[in-house]
């Protein structure tokens, strides 16, 4: 019986196309009835994240007195936060609003490409600008010798290159994949591992790989930042005037911020998964993992906004409606 049940499979591998068409995104399961009440909260964290980040950049092109290092690294979080959050939050508008769950076979490679690259991207921009932070504390005499504009670029682009290069095994992973598990993903998004597990062929690749690229990316960054961190902290330490000491802190402040933001939601969805997957419900995974994506693009041009004084008198100055907005770098 169990013989003829596997020949049954195998003819049907042979003479089917196990490669759908498109996948169906189907929201957030358990709360269909209540993605319209969802929507509003995304939309609203979408809007803010569009203007503020617009905003940051544009003020960095126009300011002179923030055409700098660390402003130069917000600008690349700014872009890759905008990047981010256009991936997913108006796919996920529309299935809430519109029922449009369809999504083609290659659209969800694409997507799913743009969400992991720039995700993997944006850890590494926290861990450049904690770099930043590290060279500006410890190295301040050299810190304009040190961060060229060559430099930032350079280190902006190998970021860039880090994350393109290790995500692009991923699709190539999941398309070589046979599908006969349905084309119904329960997700606002293509992720990687909510494809990966509606095929029917053996994942196992799929999961080391992503195990690995979790570790060459966030682990290496999260290290890199933890090391910044704990230099800074010693410098500032050391410093005798406790004006200077608080000085040093308040120029870390917003990363920081940012730094909570953007891993606080990646380490809750990964832990849960491996350690809470059957005791938390599928519906907070996937509420989780959309926060994990729009949190810190929402938050970031706030934080930075509030925290940091050139930007917030550059703000200040153009609604009062001051024509001079231009200022020299001080």
């Amino acid at each position: 019986m169990i013989n003829d049940h596997l020949r049954l499979m195998m003819l049907m591998l042979n003479q089917t196309d196990l490669t759908p068409a498109s996948f169906i995104l189907n929201g957030i399961p358990g709360l269909e009835d209540m993605h319209m009440w969802i929507s509003f909260p995304f939309c609203s964290m979408y809007a803010v994240a569009m203007v503020g980040n617009c905003g940051l950049l544009y003020l960095i092109h126009l300011e002179d007195s923030l055409h700098r290092p660390m402003y130069y690294f917000l600008a690349m979080l700014s872009l890759t936060d905008l990047f981010i959050c256009s991936s997913t939050i108006p796919k996920a508008l529309s299935i809430f609003w519109f029922h449009f769950k369809e999504i083609s076979f290659d659209g969800c490679l694409v997507q799913m490409f743009f969400v992991h690259t720039f995700t993997g991207m944006e850890s590494g921009v926290l861990m450049l600008m904690a770099l930043d932070r590290y060279v500006a504390i410890c190295y301040p005499l050299r810190y304009s010798t040190i961060l060229t504009n060559p430099v930032i670029a350079k280190v902006g682009l190998a970021t860039f290159l880090r994350g393109v290069f290790l995500i692009i095994p991923f699709t190539f992973l999941t398309k070589r994949l046979p599908y006969c598990r349905g084309n119904i993903i329960s997700h606002t998004y293509c992720d990687h591992m909510s494809v990966a597990k509606l095929s029917c062929g053996n994942i196992k690749v799929n999961v080391i790989y992503g195990l690995m690229v979790a570790l060459l990316i966030g682990g290496f960054d999260i290290l890199c930042i933890t090391i910044s961190y704990t230099m800074i902290l010693r410098a500032v330490v050391s410093l005798s005037s406790a004006d200077a000491q608080q000085k040093a802190f308040s120029t870390c402040t917003a990363h920081i911020c940012a730094i909570v933001f953007s891993y606080s939601p990646a380490f809750f969805s990964f832990f849960s998964h491996r350690f809470g997957g059957h005791t938390i419900p599928p519906s907070c995974h996937i509420i989780v993992a959309n926060i994990y994506l729009l949190l810190p693009p929402t938050m970031n041009p706030v934080v930075y906004g509030v925290k940091t004084k050139q930007i917030r008198d550059c703000v200040i100055r153009i609604l009062s409606g001051s024509k001079n907005l231009k200022s020299h770098s001080i």
